[in-house]
């Protein structure tokens, strides 16, 4: 999932996270936990990071939610981690619904060393921070270096989030949301990728002329279309300028009513009333609505980065993700990118700290950032050239943009309120039900902000 191109703060982009079954999430993958060594790495796994700590024993705990950027990665790198340290046991907690599935043990304050942050709203990093559930590494990532003698924090794409200059966490996954479309389809019409809106709109148009309702979203989960077409367009209608986000974020009063808020959700209406949104999604989840897409039944779809490899075992033969940051920017305007990330910390009832320190040292490679491009379909939080790599083509489209002058990169230092997320959530699939209005959209955000603010 980001992301954030010329270091920025790390963030989770604006949405309620229990909302995404996605940014690594699947939702739909119904695996067991594991709590047991990993099986050998594949050949490709050269790849992975070499010279990890040496004299670690004991016991090594790791969980790590699975979803839509899959396993693969994981069990690969732990695996040779493994054979690295031979004297350490490495237990793997993993699975689609293993936050749930542990929660016993965080509150007994019997957690696993490691814990990579993702999944669902109720297992977030600001939680965990309030919780006092995460180890302080402020002094310990100032100056550590990975597996391959570099500082980590110089090779970050995205920095620590600082919680009054504590840092509890690294940002692992590093996305950015955005709309897909594919590029063998285009071809075969003679159409050509939107730049702006204008040619955003056309290309609807032309899509509803051969029949096609050309925008689907995941209508269970409206913090898709959130993520993935408000949030930049909000920064379009803010001249560019991605502070009008830190503002929703931080629930600025009168920002759910201000000119860039309501200009962009003037433009969803005006694509919901042409036609152009298709008002069956409201009913779809994730991966219905995705395969849909991929039968061309539209020809867009907002989602996040982990798209390509969670919707691999459906996608057609010839089909070609292709992905553009975003599709509402006035003509000659440029493109905006809204990251998140999903970090990697050390529990701070972690038994086996100096393990836990290692792995991450052994993590931040740019060995391990291009496996993670080639197995997922996304980017680590890593500077690393992906060019003459195995990585998809779409993930080498999205580090284009982020590294491209013409491309505006958003970043938000702060989670929004979980109420306010959903109170958003609601209100947007009302709207896109067309059984509010956008000025009731406003008054119920403003409401939901007031309330959080108290």
């Amino acid at each position: 999932m980001n992301f954030k191109k010329t270091v920025i703060p790390a963030m989770l982009s604006l949405g309620l996270m229990s909302a995404l079954v996605g940014c690594g999430s699947n939702g739909g993958n119904e695996a067991s936990p594991t709590s047991s060594p990993s099986p050998s790495v594949s050949s490709s796994a050269s790849s992975s990071p070499t010279n990890a700590s040496e004299g670690l024993k004991g016991k090594l705990e790791i969980q790590y939610f699975v979803g839509g950027y899959g396993d693969t990665w994981w069990k690969e790198t732990i695996s040779e981690f493994e054979k690295m340290n031979p004297d350490l046991e490495v237990v793997q907690h993993a699975g689609p619904k293993i936050n749930e599935q542990m929660k016993t043990r965080w509150i007994e304050g019997n957690p696993p060393d490691v814990v990579y942050i993702d999944g669902d709203g109720t297992f977030t990093e600001k939680l965990l921070v309030q919780n006092e559930q995460l180890m302080d590494i402020t002094d310990w990532i100032a100056t550590a270096k990975n597996s391959d003698g570099e500082p980590i924090k110089d090779q970050l794409i995205g920095q620590p989030r600082s919680y009054d200059g504590v840092n509890y966490a690294i940002p692992l996954v590093f996305g950015v949301f955005g709309t897909w479309y594919d590029k063998a389809l285009f071809q075969k019409n003679g159409w050509e990728v939107p730049k702006d809106w204008a040619g955003f709109l056309e290309l609807n148009q032309k899509a509803m002329d051969a029949g096609i309702i050309p925008y689907i979203h995941q209508g269970q989960y409206p913090s898709y279309i959130i993520r993935g077409l408000l949030n930049s367009g909000f920064v379009t209608e803010n001249n560019g300028d991605p502070a009008i986000l830190k503002d929703i974020n931080a629930l600025k009063e009168g920002v759910f009513k201000s000119a860039p808020v309501m200009g962009m959700l003037s433009k969803l209406t005006e694509m919901n009333g042409k036609g152009y949104i298709n008002k069956a999604a409201l009913a779809l989840n994730h991966t219905d609505s995705q395969n849909q897409w991929l039968q061309h039944k539209a020809i867009f779809i907002p989602c996040g980065l982990w798209l390509e490899n969670e919707m691999k075992k459906t996608m057609p033969e010839g089909f070609d993700y292709g992905f553009i940051p975003s599709v509402t920017q006035a003509q000659g305007g440029k493109f905006v990118a809204v990251p998140y990330t999903n970090e990697i910390g050390i529990a701070k009832e972690a038994k086996n700290v100096d393990a836990a320190k290692a792995f991450l040292q052994f993590v931040f490679t740019k060995k391990a950032a291009i496996r993670w491009a080639e197995t997922t379909g996304a980017l680590m939080n890593l500077k690393v050239d992906l060019e003459s790599t195995q990585a998809s083509g779409a993930v080498k489209s999205a580090m284009s943009y982020l590294n491209s002058d013409n491309t505006i990169v958003a970043s938000v230092d702060n989670e929004m309120d979980p109420t306010v997320a959903k109170a958003m959530d609601d209100a947007t699939a009302a709207l896109l039900g067309e059984k509010i209005t956008k000025e009731e959209w406003a008054d119920r955000m403003e409401k939901a902000a007031a309330a959080a603010r108290k």
